[in-house]
């Protein structure tokens, strides 16, 4: 199974006042073609810098991160821009939706930085909130719709650019489990009918039930685990 995303020794260490904070230290990480992934551990052990880092949101201070055999850490900002919009999804915990936009506005949203005409994508976007069934609700504002719903409002987001990577950061950490549950078995959906390679980051055992690999981050350290 052909690899497309590894971290190879990285490491993030912040300098404060008092010396450095080291998060982690050289860590490797493989994600093969179709493979989804669940990053457990504690809040605070770093899981989300390590996703920040994988996405390209941000830079280690030692390590490697290929994509598809290239080094992302060789690319400049801009270039780096252009592979997230295109190649990566992101899914956070609290939707980062633009209150002021509708639904189908926040969904259509990246493929308007992308320079594609306003009709095809929201042609696009439609196509998408049908698929998270939210079709009713496309001229619905966030502030409007349940939590569950604005996750899912980001998911289709997270996924109208076709990427070929999805990243999501505790997608049901803000909400019930019944809720939750529903959101777990729309990524799962999604990322089996779309051919997706996904990484879920949570601090929930029954989350990372939903995963094919689940890895512990503890101490500074990644390990696989058995499956769960």
């Amino acid at each position: 199974m052909n690899s497309m995303l590894e971290a190879v020794n990285l490491s993030k260490e912040y300098p404060l006042p008092e010396g450095v904070l080291h998060v982690f230290k050289a860590i490797s990480f493989e994600l093969h073609e179709g493979d989804l992934a669940a990053v457990m551990g504690v809040s605070g052990v770093g899981k989300t810098t390590f996703l920040n880092l994988l996405g390209t949101l941000d830079r280690p201070t030692e390590g490697k991160i290929l994509f598809d055999g290239e080094d992302m850490l060789s690319k400049n900002e801009k270039e780096l821009a252009e592979i997230r919009n295109r190649k990566i999804g992101f899914v956070f915990q609290f939707y980062h939706l633009l209150p002021e936009f509708t639904t189908l506005e926040n969904v259509a949203f990246p493929l308007f930085m992308r320079g594609v005409d306003r009709q095809e994508a929201q042609n696009k976007a439609f196509k998408i909130l049908q698929e998270v069934s939210l079709e009713e609700k496309v001229n619905i504002k966030p502030g409007e719709l349940s939590g569950g719903e604005q996750q899912r409002v980001a998911i289709a987001r997270a996924l109208v650019n076709e990427p070929r990577l999805l990243l999501a950061d505790e997608p049901t950490g803000n909400m019930d489990w019944k809720t939750g549950q529903m959101i777990l078995k729309l990524i799962h959906e999604l990322h089996q009918k779309k051919g997706l390679s996904s990484i879920i980051v949570t601090h929930n055992e029954k989350v990372a039930q939903f995963c094919h690999k689940v890895y512990l981050m503890e101490s500074g350290s990644l390990k696989l685990l058995s499956h769960p």
